[in-house]
């Protein structure tokens, strides 16, 4: 990409374009994707695909991407192109047309490394310089369904619960601050009945949507339906692997437009029966899963676990919450380190009454009330 180098030298003083966050939704190959695009002050910028893969990119770089968000037509992308940075429209024409495809080239091969590949800068989001994070997990609630012990749910600290139009204003803020990622979980974030009315005004907004879920519920094709119609884009379920209906609501959302991650937690009653869980994971199609242990005793069963997982072809997924839970992973998980490289830095964890925490299970560090104060100060990475 010649004019990346060349001009941002040569040009370094010209106006950058206005800041803020800019959004695609769209398909490539039948395939769909969300890119972001984070404009800062200097004109450099962040892009971000599929709320997973991070690439800083200089001011350059960040307005091919901003006319490529935007929809400009080749021929304008060109001509402001040209004009801005004093260079002929075939110059011009060649690098943007060159950056397009490099674009398009990841998001049709998401397994490709940036760097090796395509000769973007890509960071681990950790190391990321951010003014603001790129995913907010919203606990809507600490409710969960009858007959699941809640003694981890903090239920006596947290005596209230956002409305729908608090959670609304939740992520406007949020998106307004340029996050463009939001996971709902909980608790158990479907006994929410606003539940598809908020992924509903996340997809209006423009924000990745998630949802962390026992699953059971989304066994019910309307109600999954429903939640795909609203724009839900990725699941997490946590898998109970005695329960039938577990493995239904697994074989319901498998078919569906919904990037699936099943959570096991490891436990002394499921640790023997836990490789064959795998298996039968893999062997329905699943692609992705989250592995945690409910207590330390459990690590190395962990670990070997992990490895059966690597060895089965399943990916594993490492910096995404868990509900809370019957054996509950919080305490082992925030030890991970990618889990608290990433807390309160690279995402913030919303309680169900609007206190802000780096991640889940950090009790005793409340940054703010994200409804009562200013994102500059909950927000100090």
């Amino acid at each position: 990409m010649k004019i990346i180098n060349r001009l941002a030298d040569r040009f370094s003083k010209i106006q950058p374009l206005p800041v803020g966050t800019y959004h695609k939704q769209a398909e490539l190959d039948k395939k769909p994707y969300r890119i972001h695009l984070r404009l800062r002050p200097d004109g450099s910028g962040i892009l971000i695909l599929n709320a997973s893969t991070v690439m800083h990119l200089n001011p350059t770089a960040s307005e091919y991407a901003y006319h490529f968000i935007r929809g400009t037509e080749p021929d304008e992308a060109i001509r402001q192109i040209a004009s801005r940075y004093r260079v002929t429209k075939g110059i011009a024409r060649e690098d943007y047309e060159d950056f397009i495809g490099r674009i398009e080239t990841l998001i049709s091969t998401p397994d490709l490394d940036p760097v090796s590949f395509l000769d973007f800068e890509r960071v681990a989001p950790h190391s990321a310089d951010l003014t603001s994070p790129l995913r907010l997990d919203c606990a809507l609630t600490y409710r969960l369904p009858a007959g699941t012990q809640a003694d981890y749910a903090p239920t006596r600290r947290v005596d209230r619960e956002l409305t729908t139009e608090e959670w609304q204003s939740v992520l406007d803020k949020a998106w307004q601050a340029g996050i463009p990622h939001v996971t709902f979980t909980g608790g158990e974030p479907t006994l929410r009945e606003d539940l598809p009315a908020l992924v509903a005004h996340a997809e209006k907004n423009g924000q990745v949507c998630g949802l962390l879920t026992d699953g059971l519920k989304l066994a019910d094709q309307s109600y999954l339906d429903t939640l795909l119609q609203t724009g839900l884009d990725h699941v997490l379920l946590i898998l109970q692997p005695g329960r039938d209906e577990s493995w239904q609501a697994i074989k319901t959302i498998l078919p569906a437009d919904l990037f699936l991650t099943v959570h096991l937690t490891l436990t002394p009653e499921n640790v023997d029966e836990a490789p064959q869980i795998l298996e039968k994971l893999a062997n329905l199609t699943v692609e992705n899963v989250s592995l945690s242990a409910s207590n330390s005793t459990l690590l190395d069963e962990l670990v070997q676990l992990q490895g059966k997982a690597s060895e089965l072809n399943l990916s594993l997924r490492w910096d995404l919450p868990t509900p809370y839970s019957e054996s509950n992973p919080v305490t082992l998980e925030t030890a991970e380190d990618k889990v608290a490289s990433g807390a309160g830095k690279t995402w913030l964890y919303v309680e169900p009454d609007g206190d802000v925490l780096p991640t889940q299970g950090m009790a005793d560090k409340v940054l703010g009330n994200i409804l009562r104060d200013d994102s500059a100060k909950i927000y100090q990475p």
